[in-house]
């Protein structure tokens, strides 16, 4: 069991240490007013050195240009970078259709649309920054089960198992981290809305026989989304959206077969694919908690939100959660706010509230019409995604809002730009 620099009294308790709560912990890393530290408690269920953790595992995040954004703020993005695949370009098409849609970053005036890094790669920084010796304010307790949660309006207590004891810690916010599975949640007897798109996502890695060139390749087809992402090593993420039945068959094959399967579907526009690596299944679905906060506990991340991976909404959108909270926080402290006292913890969370709601609905509208559009044979609705594809190519206007979206910079009129999103710090 892994506990650092701790007591049992926090300022700050996050319930799960993958990469939204390790990510909210960095960045409020060695935050303090007046000379006295933001003590924060970080709780996760597996040992740092498990496969088990599902933040951690073979799969890629397509961080957005925005997303880099808020690294550099944080000061991470200099450790992260060297294992990050800038996207050049984003090529759309229609599997059987004409349209194409092509944006780039020359277009935009940006280095890059976005990157490509493995989750591992992202869980080994966030914990190697937590557990540096210059961290003075961030308590990780690992593993370590949840088992309890009491709040009144002072504060908020947590029960744990560690190495099979109880310990409890004591907190003015507590912040539910945990992924859409919420311990927290449960606890609280928060409730969520979900739509089950009755798909899965087939995920693996492949080496492709051309160069990829930084082009990140969103292909629509009858069964879903298939996306093959650059990495380093000119290797490339495959995230391939299917029935869930048809992906667990896929998943089952043998190397040579799956290799035809997918080039099959994918074509050769990165040649002959060379080699794969191992195959993961998970449902998709779409799931919304009931209320963002309850008392002194906010959601963030995928305990808030879960989205479809078509276009790679999921973690940018868990980071702008992030980048508003600390800001909310850091803010209040530098006012003088004393957290403890709920009707300034009120305040807070409102406006954490109010100020995401707007993102939020948006990106679940983005997404779920695109699979919805783009998941289906019909032919007259192909011909108009044909159409609409061809149509967003030639139209500057409508070109630069979806080069928007996909770099994570379209936030809604009323949604506050943090100074993380601009790329300041904190």
């Amino acid at each position: 069991m892994q506990e650092t620099k701790t007591d049992n009294d926090f300022d700050l308790i996050i319930i799960g240490g993958g990469l939204a709560g390790a990510s909210l912990a960095c960045a409020l890393r060695n935050i303090a007013h007046e000379n006295t530290p933001l003590k924060i408690a970080v709780v996760e269920a597996f040992a740092l050195d498990s496969d088990a953790q599902p933040s951690y595992d073979d799969r890629t995040v397509a961080l957005s240009y925005g997303s880099r954004c808020i690294f550099d703020g944080m000061g991470l993005w200099r450790s992260l970078s060297p294992y990050a695949q800038p996207i050049d370009t984003i090529h759309i098409s229609d599997r059987g259709h004409f349209g194409v849609t092509r944006l780039t970053k020359e277009q935009e005036g940006v280095d890059a649309l976005g990157y490509v890094l493995e989750n591992r790669s992202i869980g080994q920084q966030l914990y190697a920054t937590m557990l540096d010796d210059a961290v003075k304010n961030i308590s990780l307790f690992c593993p370590a089960q949840l088992a309890g949660l009491q709040q009144d309006e002072h504060g908020v207590s947590v029960e744990l198992v560690v190495d099979g004891e109880i310990k409890q810690l004591k907190g003015k916010l507590l912040v539910a981290a945990d992924g859409n599975n919420s311990q927290v949640m449960k606890l609280l007897a928060i409730g969520n809305s979900r739509q089950d798109y009755q798909q899965s996502a087939l995920i693996t890695n492949i080496t492709p026989g051309k160069k990829h060139n930084n082009v990140a390749y969103e292909r629509f087809t009858d069964s879903g989304p298939l996306a093959f992402l650059p990495m380093t090593e000119n290797r490339c993420s495959v995230v391939w959206t299917l029935g869930t039945q048809q992906a667990e068959e896929l998943c089952a094959l043998d190397e040579k077969d799956f290799i035809a399967r997918l080039q099959e579907r994918f074509g050769y526009r990165l040649g002959q694919i060379k080699k794969v690596g191992s195959r993961h299944v998970y449902p998709l679905f779409l799931q919304s908690a009931t209320q963002m906060v309850q008392g002194r506990v906010a959601l963030i991340g995928n305990a808030a939100h879960s989205v479809h991976p078509v276009a790679g909404q999921g973690f940018n959108l868990a980071l702008r959660d992030i980048a508003l909270l600390s800001e909310l926080l850091v803010d209040s402290l530098s006012a003088g706010d004393d957290l403890s006292r709920p009707e300034v913890l009120q305040v807070l969370l409102q406006e954490y509230v109010s100020q995401r709601e707007q993102d939020i609905k948006r990106v679940y509208r983005f997404t779920d019409t695109l699979v919805k559009t783009f998941s289906n044979s019909i032919s007259p609705i192909g011909h108009l995604r044909s159409i609409s594809l061809q149509l967003v190519d030639i139209v500057p206007d409508i070109k630069h809002q979806l080069a928007l979206q996909s770099m994570g910079l379209t936030l809604g009129s009323s949604t506050r730009l943090t100074r993380l999103n601009r790329g300041l710090s904190l």
